[in-house]
């Protein structure tokens, strides 16, 4: 009998996965990881005793210990918390003092769930490992999710296609009501719990306050950038991000705005009034750290972040590693630091993350 150790998180998807996997007649090993340590800068926390607030990971313990003893398998509990924060939260904070939008979620697949977790499984003996990512593989290549709206091969797009050996995806292949309607069979505590949403560490919390903890604000001007005018104060750059329209906290005007550059060098915050084109557009990028799954063609579809709509584009390849992304109908709102993600039909080639973004043709 196979061995496979599965990715516990204590939500409804890893729930099924491992369900799927035993009646498939593997040996199945649940394994939970802890990547951040939620009992540090309790001065964000909220009410310190309340300890859902407190320790949220230790409540997803907790439940994927439930779904476990039901199920009548082991769980076992691996720390994370060093590798997490060297890998994934300093490239995170690293990449917000640049002015960046960086994606943490995706380095956490690429350095924490398909490296360290695969090597901890393999310390268990294991033959396969498992998550509940909503992605399928086929003959060795990646493939969206069939449910199209929960589909996350974009945040698969830096995982090797080597770290992708011996990796089994048993809910990629159902809807996320078919997932639930199997968690409600089975009894499962966690059939109706609510997805998780925002950036894994940070969680349900306030964004602002959570990084006051590690980042010192800069607060500087916003100014219209068409009239040069300062309309108000913006508490640092890195709580904004291209095209957003709310939170701006400009008084005085009824016009509806968004942000459309951030100047590192003077702390300028722009914003803009009206045609959305004019500022946000963009017609090519260079995107950085390519990882390609399959061979990329000169004509293939992306996405420049996640739930966007696929991207017809014409990627070319530079003497430098890195990609030129061509896309000459225009695409809006392509942000540095977010991935590039590549799609052949359902397949994912893989992608890079973007380095500059550029307003003219090329």
């Amino acid at each position: 009998m196979s061995k496979v150790v599965v990715g516990m998180s204590g939500g409804v998807d890893s729930s099924v996965a491992a369900i799927i996997l035993q009646k498939q007649g593997y040996e199945v090993i649940g394994l939970f990881m802890r990547n951040w340590d939620s009992t540090i800068n309790n001065d964000f926390l909220g009410n310190p005793n309340d300890l859902n607030d407190i320790c949220p990971q230790e409540k997803d313990y907790n439940d994927a210990l439930k779904v476990c003893e039901k199920l009548g398998i082991p769980l076992k509990r691996v720390d994370f918390v060093k590798e997490y924060w060297d890998f994934v939260f300093t490239y995170f904070l690293d990449e917000l003092k640049k002015g960046r939008t960086p994606n943490p979620d995706v380095m956490c697949n690429k350095y924490i769930k398909f490296d360290m977790f695969a090597k901890e499984a393999v310390k268990l003996g294991a033959d396969y490992i498992a998550t509940g990512h909503y992605a399928r593989l086929i003959d060795g290549k990646l493939y969206k999710g069939l449910d199209k709206n929960k589909d996350q091969t974009y945040f698969l797009s830096q995982v090797s296609k080597k770290q992708l050996e011996n990796v089994l995806f048993p809910v990629g292949e159902l809807q996320k009501s078919e997932v639930r309607k199997i968690a409600h069979e089975y009894g499962l505590i966690t059939a109706d719990k609510k997805d998780s949403t925002g950036i894994c560490f940070i969680g349900e919390r306030n964004f602002k306050q959570f990084l006051e903890n590690y980042l010192p604000n800069n607060p500087g001007n916003i100014v219209n950038i068409d009239t040069g005018e300062v309309l108000g104060k913006h508490s640092g750059l890195m709580y904004y991000t291209i095209g957003q329209r709310r939170g701006l906290n400009i008084g005085g005007t009824k016009e509806r705005m968004f942000v459309c550059k951030k100047d590192l060098d003077k702390n300028i915050l722009y914003v803009a009034i009206g045609d959305e084109n004019k500022y946000l557009m963009s017609y090519a990028c260079e995107i950085e750290d390519v990882n390609l799954l399959d061979a990329l063609p000169k004509k293939c579809m992306a996405k420049f972040r996640y739930r966007q709509a696929d991207n017809e584009v014409y990627p070319e390849k530079l003497d430098n590693g890195n990609v030129l992304v061509k896309y000459p109908q225009g695409v809006k709102a392509v942000t540095e630091g977010q991935a590039c993600v590549f799609y052949n039909g359902d397949e994912c080639l893989g992608g890079g993350i973007i380095k500059t973004v550029y307003k003219e043709k090329k």
